[in-house]
């Protein structure tokens, strides 16, 4: 039976649309981009790597290339419903069971889904004024970035 050219075109477009998207896989620069959008985000250090803070608290950090990863602020509850719902960029190990983090594996997060994450990291770090202000539609005007603290 000869395979109708719907089906053909079909199986043709999937291994298409796998290479496009690991050609647009998340970097690490992709996060600070993004990150530095919201108020009060400024790049830093911690524990030797490259992170994010917001006011001095760590809101993100690029673990070390052995670790893998990147770890993000998170609540517990969120975590979990991460965890399941994709396992193949979402992950835990023992250290980060008690914390309210994530660990991120880049290249399998969806592009669409990293600016949710990190302003809800954000919000779990950000002083309660510059959330209001943010959330008031003022945030990104008041606040200013400020240099890398090394």
């Amino acid at each position: 039976m000869t395979p109708s050219p719907k089906k053909k075109a079909t199986v043709k477009a999937a291994p298409k649309a796998d290479a496009t998207a690991r050609k647009t896989a998340l970097t690490y620069a992709d996060v600070v981009a993004a990150a530095l959008q919201l108020p009060g985000v400024e790049e830093s250090r911690s524990y030797n790597t490259p992170s994010l803070k917001v006011k001095g608290k760590l809101m993100s950090r690029l673990r070390s290339e052995a670790e893998g990863g990147l770890a993000l602020r998170c609540d517990f509850m969120q975590r979990e419903m991460l965890l399941q719902a994709d396992p193949q960029a979402f992950f835990l190990t023992d250290h980060y069971r008690d914390y309210p983090m994530i660990l991120i594996h880049l290249e399998h997060l969806r592009r669409d889904a990293l600016t949710d994450l990190l302003e809800r990291a954000w919000r779990m770090v950000a002083p309660t004024k510059l959330i209001r202000e943010f959330d008031a539609g003022v945030g990104a005007a008041t606040e200013t970035k400020r240099p890398p603290r090394h």
